[in-house]
């Protein structure tokens, strides 16, 4: 089973190291801006089935976003990801990312996950106009998102959040339809092409 997860958020926002984190268990301190668009393949097994994640990491910077339909296109699940240290990042995710989900996403019924990411920096509390926990968990409910707090830095529910994510991929049907059904024309359009052997 093939599934496309894309990650969207503003710039800075840790959606790279996040990537970085569920992929490969790496972390790295040096922060380079995504441009345009950059991917990775992650291999699970859950309930029994063999699952290939294709996870693409968008560019959060305006001037990068001219291709952003295409990201859209064909992804079962969509990562809401902001800062839990900065607000703006947090607002956004209304007032941009929430609209563009709906203006370009192309699966119906593709499954959400808002992540409030940086938690580590909590460790002694919120500082003021940090964003709370509660503010996080009713985006996610008003926006039909399952909700978690997660550190990329220290691993803290960094694969949890991404195997919620798949597990309601798999328990949606047409999404597990969908993805059958794509791989079966996808052969026979190769076999056709080929033609007969020999």
């Amino acid at each position: 089973f093939l599934f496309k997860l894309l990650l969207i958020g503003d710039s800075g926002v840790g959606k790279s190291c996040l990537l970085l984190r569920f992929a490969d268990d790496k972390w790295t301190d040096s922060y380079i801006s995504t441009i345009g668009v950059d991917f990775k393949l992650k291999y699970m097994d859950m309930a029994g089935k063999r699952l290939k994640l294709t996870v693409w990491d968008t560019a959060g910077q305006e001037r990068f976003r001219t291709l952003t339909s295409a990201y859209y296109r064909g992804a079962q699940g969509i990562v809401y990801v902001y800062d839990i240290t900065r607000r703006d990042t947090f607002e956004a995710l209304a007032e941009v990312w929430s609209k563009e989900v709906e203006m370009y996403s192309t699966v119906d019924e593709c499954v959400k996950i808002v992540i409030g990411n940086k938690v580590d920096k909590a460790k002694g509390g919120r500082e003021e106009g940090w964003v709370t926990r509660e503010e996080g968990e009713t985006f996610a409910r008003e926006s039909g998102s399952l909700f978690l707090e997660c550190s990329a830095k220290t691993k803290v529910s960094v694969r949890e959040a991404f195997e919620e994510l798949v597990k309601g991929v798999m328990e949606t049907p047409s999404l597990m339809e969908e993805t059958a059904n794509k791989d079966s024309v996808k052969l026979g359009g190769f076999r056709a092409q080929k033609g007969p052997c020999c």
